[in-house]
């Protein structure tokens, strides 16, 4: 019978890569294993990357900006006074806790960026000394949508006074972006409730009148500036005579400005009308800041077209 050979383990040396011998161990893992986890690799590199990508071309990246590059007239902008008090809160927030909120900034062209919403944000760290501002580089579709992104920005954080939103509607109807006031304010204030929308209309009338000479704008009350509207759609005379006397004589502070602009709502009050039948079956009767509608044809249909006009306006 013939001898059987020992199995033996082999020399280190023999198994070990060399120029003579390439061949390398495994040690456990074999090569389909790596080629396995290197490709797994690469497809999760690849989704990240596309992810990232998508993310930046949404404008849900925050990039850090040099504040120099960024163009803060880029749009005419609806916020015209910065409160000092307001300010000082902010500054010692970022301060504390630095820029926890990136604002919003379009491409422009050679690293240029132009301003869409963060005004109060970016003065307070321009006046801290910072040379770099956190930002989302948006892509709004159009002038309009840029517009929009800055209103509803302050109207979310820091509300506008009803003078500053009527100007915004009314700049944006002056750099092309709206056909007209209406449809200014009806893009601008969707989301706001309608009778919102109809009180800034009523200062636009205030602001086309008396914009050039006002010198506090922002600090009038909402009963006011509505009141002054009607009686200036009323009267054309008045806008002539509150312009005169705003001119001769400046107003020193807001205070001022407002007991000037008082004065033609403390004239004597004109006796009511006599009732007048302005359609067939419907009388109306007048008197200040009163309408009285009254007669047959006054019924459901007309007060539910009536509350449609109004609520359009």
């Amino acid at each position: 019978m013939a001898k059987r050979k020992r199995l033996e383990i082999p020399n280190e040396a023999l198994i070990k890569p060399s120029e003579t011998n390439p061949v390398r161990p495994t040690h456990g893992r074999m090569p389909i294993a790596e080629v396995a986890g290197d490709t797994a690799a690469r497809a999760a590199l690849d989704e990240v990357s596309q992810a990232m990508a998508t993310a930046e071309a949404e404008g849900r990246v925050v990039r850090k900006l040099a504040m120099d590059s960024i163009e803060v007239d880029h749009l005419n902008r609806d916020r015209m006074v910065l409160d000092p008090d307001e300010m000082a809160a902010l500054t010692a927030s970022l301060t504390e806790r630095g820029q926890q909120t990136p604002i919003e900034v379009l491409s422009l062209s050679k690293g240029r960026f132009g301003l869409i919403s963060g005004l109060r944000r970016f003065h307070a760290l321009r006046a801290m000394g910072m040379t770099e501002v956190l930002a989302f580089v948006r892509k709004p579709e159009g002038a309009a949508a840029s517009y929009v992104a800055m209103v509803e920005e302050n109207e979310i954080r820091a509300g506008l006074s009803f003078y500053e939103r009527a100007n915004i509607a009314v700049q944006a109807v002056g750099a092309g972006v709206y056909p007209d006031v209406r449809a200014a304010v009806k893009g601008l204030f969707a989301h706001v409730p309608a009778a919102k929308r109809s009180k800034i209309l009523r200062f636009v009338v205030l602001r086309e009148a008396l914009g050039r000479q006002l010198q506090f704008p922002t600090a009038i009350p909402e009963k006011l500036g509505l009141a002054l509207a009607t009686a200036i759609e009323a009267d054309k005379s008045i806008a002539t005579r509150l312009s005169d006397a705003l001119r001769k004589t400046p107003p020193a502070d807001a205070a001022a400005e407002r007991r000037v602009l008082e004065r033609p709502l403390k004239a004597p009050v004109a006796p009511p009308s006599s009732p007048e039948e302005i359609a067939p079956g419907v009388t109306l009767k007048a008197g200040r800041g009163k309408l009285t509608l009254s007669g047959p044809a006054v019924d459901a249909g007309f007060e539910a077209a009536l509350l449609d006009w109004i609520r359009a306006r």
